[in-house]
């Protein structure tokens, strides 16, 4: 793995110091200055995007639904990089497929974190089959299929339902999640496993299991194939 990394971002000093800095720390560094720039880049397979939300030509928005649109793209992880730090820009690039948010100005060490922490949720190398009735989670492959059909996931949406998955019938907090999916060394709001589990529940509808992940009122989320009351 060359670790390429793609940065869209049309601020040249942003993305410059970006790239020396990533550059520094031993990743190949790929770079876009607008949309369909970012687009032409794709050809040579970037593994994971920071990618700016407000481009010439299309957003950074669009840029996501592009990706998701097509098989060769759809699975590679994307933080984004704004200025606009609103609740609902935040919410709006979670629903859209951004695996992680950071709000400019920002420290080039915390974005550091943040990548490397994406990273290992990613491309951690995993070795088993866990099924629970005909809902089967390939870790080696990074791939969920029901009754042999596959169900296409983000990095942070499969991330999550593993780790549910691999806790069955267990009540986990809001909290408690952050921590496991995403790490304590890193400030995600509560909000955003909120965000995820909606995100994952609307994945999972479509073949019916979407009942397995539980809000228990007051404590949290869990996965049981139990009907609630």
């Amino acid at each position: 793995m060359e670790n390429k990394i793609l940065v869209v971002e049309d601020e040249w000093a942003i993305r410059e110091m970006i790239t020396l800095f990533l550059t520094q720390h031993h990743y190949h560094v790929i770079e876009a200055g607008d949309y369909q720039s970012a687009v032409n880049k794709l050809s040579e397979k970037p593994q994971l995007i920071l990618l700016d939300w407000m481009l010439p030509g299309r957003s950074g928005v669009q840029f996501i639904e592009y990706l998701k649109k097509h098989e060769e793209t759809a699975q590679i992880p994307i933080i984004m990089l704004t200025a606009r730090s609103a609740e609902e820009d935040c919410i709006t690039c979670l629903n859209t497929g951004a695996d992680d948010y950071i709000s400019k100005p920002f420290s080039p060490k915390v974005l550091l974190a943040r990548i490397e922490a994406l990273w290992r949720r990613s491309y951690d190398p995993v070795q088993t089959i866990i099924k629970i009735n005909e809902l089967v989670l390939d870790e080696a492959a990074q791939r969920l299929t029901y009754q042999g059909k596959q169900i296409d996931l983000s990095h942070t949406e499969y991330k999550l339902l593993h780790f549910l998955m691999t806790h069955p019938e267990k009540v986990y907090s809001r909290e408690q999640l952050l921590d496991f999916i995403w790490g304590n060394d890193i400030y995600v709001e509560d909000r955003t496993v909120d965000s995820y589990i909606r995100r994952l529940r609307r994945c999972l509808e479509p073949y019916q299991v979407d009942r397995y992940i539980q809000t228990v009122r007051g404590s949290g989320y869990r996965f049981s194939t139990h009907i609630q009351d």
